[in-house]
């Protein structure tokens, strides 16, 4: 999100939408965390932080007609967007769960034309993955629809997926330390602490944060997903015919006719390089 909200020479950003996944507590903590990032970017007055749905796609998609619903602020608000972009699509970054995305779908169809959808999230072609398991008929809901959908892979344990841009512990502090905006007034942190900057702030996390491999380190997901978004060389792309999830597998549909873009092969030090400069040389997004 900060890589986002940094890159102001690249992005216009009409607002930042949560939704709840289930081991990430509730939509106010993950609205708590959202603001925190846009607060150290010196955003948040300017760039609205809505709350998204509490629950999954299938809980709230036939209370959509009521006016108040599960996830109203953030559906609405995708709507609204996507209705006033006629002329250049709306860029839907999508780096948790798909369910606001696919409650606004489903509750005016007509704006998927409107929308180019880039989704982190999967193990394609192999099952499992955090964001695709914490609502599943979500995405295959969107799988089904006419939006421009972009997938970028996550493939935990595979060099040709998000999961293969990484940092160290070590190199969290030497890399990030005391960039970014310098605040006058100090934020709290999720795990307590107070933060001037973006950069001691994402050293507190990488310090607070579960290490994988060898040598142990953090995939960084979502940033590899804003990357491809800025710069559509860091990573390699192809069309495939979309294909569904039944019962926990990939089926693949090779006669469809509604094709998909999936993104893979990542230039981890490219986009790292870039990430760190975006801190350095940071210019602010617009509304």
């Amino acid at each position: 999100m900060a890589y986002l909200l940094f890159s102001g020479n690249e992005f216009s950003v009409r607002g930042i939408t949560v939704n709840t996944t289930y081991n990430g507590g509730n939509i106010n903590e993950h609205y708590a965390e959202a603001e925190r990032v846009a607060k150290l970017c010196a955003l948040n007055k300017s760039i609205p932080v809505l709350k998204g749905a509490n629950a999954d796609f299938v809980v709230i998609k036939n209370n959509l007609d009521s006016l108040k619903f599960d996830g109203d602020e953030a559906v609405n608000f995708i709507i609204e967007q996507a209705e006033i972009h006629k002329e250049e699509k709306l860029v839907i970054l999508a780096v948790e769960k798909l369910t606001n995305v696919a409650l606004a779908l489903k509750k005016e169809p007509s704006i998927s034309e409107n929308i180019r959808l880039v989704w982190l999230g999967s193990n394609y072609p192999e099952a499992g993955e955090y964001n695709l398991e914490n609502d599943i008929p979500a995405m295959n809901f969107i799988l089904n629809s006419t939006v421009d959908f972009e997938l970028v892979v996550v493939r935990y344990g595979k060099s040709s997926g998000t999961d293969d841009v990484r940092l160290t512990q070590e190199e969290a502090p030497i890399l990030m330390k005391g960039l970014g905006v310098q605040l006058k007034n100090p934020m709290v942190g999720r795990h307590g602490g107070e933060f001037y900057n973006f950069g001691d702030y994402s050293v507190s996390l990488f310090e607070n944060c579960h290490y994988y491999g060898n040598p142990p380190s953090r995939a960084l997901f979502d940033m590899a997903a804003v990357a491809i978004v800025k710069d559509s060389c860091w990573a390699k792309s192809k069309i495939i015919p979309g294909p569904i999830m039944m019962n926990n597998e990939w089926v693949e549909q090779p006669n469809n006719k509604r094709k998909i873009k999936v993104w893979e092969n990542f230039d981890e030090e490219n986009i790292l390089k870039d990430f760190v400069s975006s801190l350095k040389n940071f210019e602010l997004v617009i509304n």
